[in-house]
């Protein structure tokens, strides 16, 4: 329920909030867990998308450009974090939920689409593929937090209205968890049918119900709703994990 709420209101990963439950409560191997964790991402993800795409609030051509970017630098971060002394990290992506969670609410964005078309092509194609290699990067080197990153700078450096922000991510979320549920899998083996079953559905159930609010609530209650949102998961994953 709240890995779906968080990527149906905020293209935020299911992993960052279904892992550390699953690790905590059921002692479950986190290797396997992450696993889980997306492959529950990829159709909630997905529906999440088709949602706020039948909606027009989905950037798609510039969101392939900025998914192809994040999956190359995505492996070429977790390279490089591979040649360095092992560090936890796992607390940034707890972190960034709950200080983007409290931005939404304090500072809401309030860009509209006409301001954010005013950007030519060009420099969002660009603006795309350097945002991309930036996320890419930083999330394979530190392991986390790449659809809040990708929130974040798609609203704040990109400049897009909040929901076609969220549209966008959760459409190269859908690809980059599929990737990476996939490869998952085929070295820890199959997960636990039940516990996997359990977490597609219903992170899948309320994704569906998150953005069908999402895309129908003016630009000042999606804001809040996202902040609270985020605020909450940063906190029970904070607690939890």
């Amino acid at each position: 329920m709240g890995a779906g709420l968080g990527t149906g209101f905020a293209g935020m990963s299911a992993a960052a909030v279904i892992s550390p439950m699953l690790i905590a409560f059921l002692k479950m191997d986190p290797y396997m867990a992450v696993g889980i964790a997306l492959s529950s991402d990829v159709l909630a993800s997905a529906v999440s998308a088709y949602t706020y795409g039948k909606n027009k609030n989905l950037d798609i051509r510039n969101g392939l450009l900025m998914m192809v970017s994040v999956l190359i630098f995505t492996v070429v971060g977790s390279y490089a974090a591979s040649l360095l002394p092992s560090s936890t990290m796992g607390s940034f992506s707890v972190f960034m939920t709950f200080i983007l969670g409290v931005k939404f609410i304090v500072r809401p964005v309030m860009t509209t689409k006409e301001a954010m078309n005013n950007v030519s092509s060009k420099k969002r194609a660009i603006q795309s593929i350097i945002c991309g290699t930036c996320i890419g990067f930083i999330c394979g080197f530190v392991g986390a937090g790449g659809g809040m990153m990708m929130l974040l700078i798609l609203t704040t450096v990109m400049g897009y209205e909040l929901k076609t922000a969220v549209g966008t991510s959760v459409f190269i979320m859908t690809f980059t968890a599929l990737t990476g549920a996939i490869s998952h899998f085929m070295i820890g083996g199959f997960p636990n049918l039940t516990v996997w079953i359990l977490c597609i559905l219903f992170t899948l159930i309320w994704a569906r119900i998150a953005a069908l609010f999402a895309n129908k609530a003016t630009p000042k209650t999606l804001n809040r709703a996202t902040g609270i949102v985020l605020v909450v998961l940063g906190i029970v994953i904070f607690l939890f994990s």
